[in-house]
C-alpha cells in the first residue's frame, strides 16, 4: 500500500520471516485501495458485500468503529468521502506480522512499515529498542529518538507525503499540527490514534491526555513542539 516494510529479527527466523512477507502481500492485495481487484475497492464501489470480502474485513471495520468513537469521529474509514480502512490496516497489519514472528519464538524483533514500528522485547541484552522520529520541517534530520521495550510508535504529519490526511468535519486537509508522533502497547491502535490525533490539529493534547497507555509528541506547523504528560519517560537521553 505504497511503503516499505523493513524486519529487524535473529538469524534463525528466515522461515517464519517468509511468512509474514506473505501476509502482508496478501494484505495488500485485500485492503489496498490502490488495486482495483482488492476486496477493499470492490466493496467501496458496492460491487461485493461485506459477506463475500474477506473476514478480516469485518474486523478491521469494528475496530475503526471504535476509534472513530472515541475520537469524537476524527478517525474515518471514508476520509474525503472514499472508502479507505488504511489508515488502520497498516498498524494492523505490522502488528500481526511481529506476532507471527512472536508465537514462532522469537522474544526480540522488530518490524517497520513506513517509520510505524512495532518493536517486541529489547534490541539485544539489556539495550532498547531505538526507533528515529524524522523532522517534519527539516527533511532528513531527526526531531527525537524514541526508545523502549516492548513498544509500538507512530507517527502521522507531512514529511513524507505532504498534507494527506482529511479533517472529516471540515472535509479539509488538516493542517493544525506539522506531525504527531505516538506512542503505545500495539501498533494498530497506536497508528489509528496517531492518525485521529493530527486531524484533531491542537486539541490532540488534551485528548491523548485521556488515553489510557499513550503518549504523544508533536511538532507545530511554525516549529514548537509539545509532549504529553508521560512522554518524556519514551525519549533518548542522547
Amino acid at each position: 500500500m505504497g511503503t516499505v516494510v523493513s524486519f529487524d529479527v535473529p538469524a534463525w527466523a528466515g522461515q517464519v520471516l517468509g511468512r509474514a512477507v506473505q501476509w502482508l502481500h496478501w494484505v495488500d492485495a485485500t485492503f489496498s485501495p490502490y488495486r482495483d481487484d482488492s476486496d477493499v475497492s470492490r466493496f467501496g464501489r458496492g460491487s461485493i458485500t461485506l459477506a463475500e470480502c474477506a473476514p478480516e474485513l469485518t474486523e478491521v471495520l469494528a475496530a475503526c468503529a471504535d476509534v472513530g468513537e472515541r475520537s469524537g469521529g476524527y478517525f474515518t474509514v471514508r476520509p474525503g468521502g472514499r472508502f479507505d480502512p488504511s489508515g488502520y490496516v497498516k498498524g494492523w497489519a505490522i502488528e500481526r506480522a511481529a506476532a507471527m514472528l512472536t508465537a514462532a519464538g522469537s522474544a526480540e524483533h522488530s518490524v517497520n512499515g513506513g517509520g510505524d514500528v512495532q518493536c517486541v522485547g529489547d534490541h539485544g541484552p539489556g539495550q532498547p529498542w531505538r526507533v528515529g522520529i524524522t523532522d517534519p520541517l527539516r527533511p532528513g534530520s531527526l526531531a527525537l529518538v524514541v526508545t523502549g521495550h516492548d513498544f509500538a510508535v507512530a507517527t502521522s504529519g507531512v514529511a513524507e507525503r505532504g498534507p494527506h490526511i482529511i479533517n472529516p468535519h471540515t472535509g479539509q486537509s488538516a493542517t493544525g499540527l506539522a506531525s504527531i508522533t505516538v506512542v503505545g502497547a500495539r501498533l494498530a491502535a497506536t497508528d489509528a490514534y496517531a492518525t485521529a490525533a493530527f486531524a484533531m490539529g491542537p486539541a490532540a493534547r488534551d485528548w491523548v491526555e485521556d488515553l489510557d497507555g499513550y503518549e504523544a509528541f508533536a511538532v507545530t506547523p511554525g516549529g514548537e513542539t509539545w509532549q504529553t504528560s508521560g512522554f518524556g519517560a519514551h525519549r533518548a537521553s542522547d
